[in-house]
């Protein structure tokens, strides 16, 4: 592109054979946590050929009823009939779920109050300042594609469309780290076999592309490509085995900032893959909102059964306002990174997961997700003015 240099991010709507896994998990995950809220919970869901395969490591006082959720979960998505890749009304439902390893919750259930790690690892979290919600325009607006391919599926405005499908939004910045605008989009929509590919591109560019990406952030030369390949009867998970977990960077940040690894769905609080993630993204928000930095990382990490981060560390990218050390500092103040903290502070034992399985855990406004709140803005603020102004008197 020469003058330019590209990011791009992809999603995957709700019908993505991973997808579908991902929200059965986190429906599984619900309602555990909805009868019985200090459940452990690993749920792993497998969808292939006309099966649902459960497995994972449950310790809770709660019964629901596995296969009747599953099969709610997969008819929402809109997976009724063979010929879509999935009949949620008749397909085979298989269970292995046993409880969770006493060497692991001797960790996690500690004597004095605390709850220790229910992992080792490293969590990322991410914000920065180039959309409203405080998120990577490319993910942004990959989500918001794959959303209204959903949309425009289940109003019946392009009725013969199915589950499956995937968005991809490239955009270019200036050499100023500047938006230029969108220079590639990429939509792959599931279909019937009664519709032609020329219709279909037509009306996904006039229904989806158009109505999510205003002309004016396009480039002039920008490429389109809507199924590209052709024919897209054959999807969901007849087309290709999904299984939780194998979307992480959809999950999160689309590419542009780092990812430790660990996957959210199925998972509860105790599991810092999930909760801490979401702490790290809670302070990066609230970070970039208060002015310190325009881009911010923060990296947590931990051991299993300790209840503290091992470490924590910024980076802002050189966008920070002031010493990137005092935002460092002003962050370790106001953020509680404990796992009882983390759970406490964002409430995660009554958070309802399912909605955030597709289209993204972070930067849904419209779920007024807790770490998604800028209330710490304030306090950061009078932290780092404290900070200067010892600075000031005392340089050494």
């Amino acid at each position: 592109m020469g003058k330019y240099y590209l990011l791009t991010s992809e999603s995957v709507t709700e019908g993505h054979p991973d997808k579908l896994c991902d929200i059965v998990s986190d429906t599984l995950l619900d309602a555990y946590l909805s009868e019985d809220p200090a459940s452990h919970v690993a749920m792993e869901t497998v969808a292939s050929k006309n099966t649902i395969f459960l497995s994972g490591e449950v310790t809770s006082s709660a019964r629901p009823d596995l296969v009747k959720k599953v099969r709610e979960a997969v008819l929402e998505i809109g997976y009724d009939s063979a010929k879509k890749g999935l009949d949620g009304r008749n397909c085979l439902v298989l269970t292995n779920v046993i409880s969770q390893s006493p060497d692991i919750a001797q960790g996690v259930n500690q004597t004095d109050g605390k709850i220790g790690a229910g992992d080792q690892g490293m969590m990322y979290g991410y914000a920065c300042d180039e959309t409203e919600e405080y998120m990577p325009l490319s993910i942004s607006l990959a989500h918001k594609l794959t959303k209204r391919l959903t949309y425009v599926r289940k109003a019946g405005i392009l009725p013969y469309l199915y589950p499956d499908g995937k968005s991809q939004v490239t955009v270019a910045y200036d050499k100023d780290g500047e938006i230029a605008g969108i220079q590639t989009v990429v939509i792959s929509a599931q279909h019937s076999a009664d519709v032609s590919v020329e219709k279909l591109r037509a009306d996904v560019k006039r229904e989806v592309i158009d109505a999510v990406i205003d002309k004016k952030d396009m480039l002039p030369d920008i490429k389109i490509h809507i199924n590209p390949t052709g024919r897209f009867v054959v999807g969901g998970p007849e087309g290709d085995t999904g299984l939780t977990g194998r979307k992480i960077i959809v999950d999160t940040y689309g590419g542009i900032a780092r990812h430790g690894g660990g996957a959210f769905s199925g998972k509860d609080p105790t599991k810092v893959d999930r909760s801490a993630a979401y702490m790290a993204r809670y302070a990066a928000v609230n970070v970039v909102a208060a002015g310190l930095c325009r881009k911010c990382e923060v990296n947590l990490a931990y051991a299993i059964g300790v209840p503290d981060p091992v470490s924590v560390k910024i980076d802002t990218f050189g966008s920070e306002e002031i010493p990137k050390e005092i935002i460092e500092k002003a962050v370790e103040e106001v953020f509680d990174f404990s796992v009882a903290g983390i759970i406490n502070n964002l409430s995660l034992t009554s958070v309802t997961y399912k909605p955030l399985a597709a289209y993204g855990h972070f930067g849904r406004p419209e779920l007024d997700l807790p770490w998604e709140r800028t209330d710490k803005v304030a306090d950061l603020q009078k932290k780092a003015i404290s900070y200067i102004a010892e600075a000031i008197i005392d340089p050494s």
